[in-house]
């Protein structure tokens, strides 16, 4: 018998005055020079943050600081003529304790890239350099 995946299911408001709300009616701050192309790029960011917090939880891995920024070209895509984002990169900073071998380190970082599902989501798959304790991560 399968067994039936987890569902996790978000709604977001627009009012006509720009603001925004979550399901629950509480207000998302954003400021409303934010364009839907910022928006996303924070959304990739705190997933693939969260994604990472999820893998190093279940390694016995602590995080304890994170942060990152995130750049993206939206232009036409050459497979379609369509406008979308084709060239994204995030640069995440990470604090591990302890901080795992070489090679534990990089199946963590490889299973925070694949299960952030904003980042799966995108067409263009997003580029990610990770500097985890000072040191960019090969």
């Amino acid at each position: 018998m399968a067994v039936k995946a987890k569902e996790l299911r978000y709604a977001v408001g627009l009012s006509t005055t720009g603001e925004l709300t979550d399901e629950n009616g509480v207000a998302l701050d954003t400021p409303p020079a934010w364009s839907p192309e910022h928006l996303l790029l924070a959304a990739l960011i705190r997933c693939s943050l969260k994604s990472l917090r999820h893998h190093a939880t279940r390694s016995n891995v602590e995080v304890h600081s994170a942060s990152g920024g995130g750049r993206t070209l939206v232009t036409r895509r050459e497979s379609d003529g369509r406008y979308a984002m084709v060239e994204t990169d995030v640069d995440l900073v990470v604090e591990l304790e302890p901080e795992p071998d070489p090679a534990a380190l990089e199946g963590l970082l490889a299973l925070a890239e694949r299960d952030c599902f904003v980042g799966s989501s995108l067409t263009a798959k997003p580029g990610y350099r990770w500097t985890v304790n000072g040191t960019t991560a090969p």
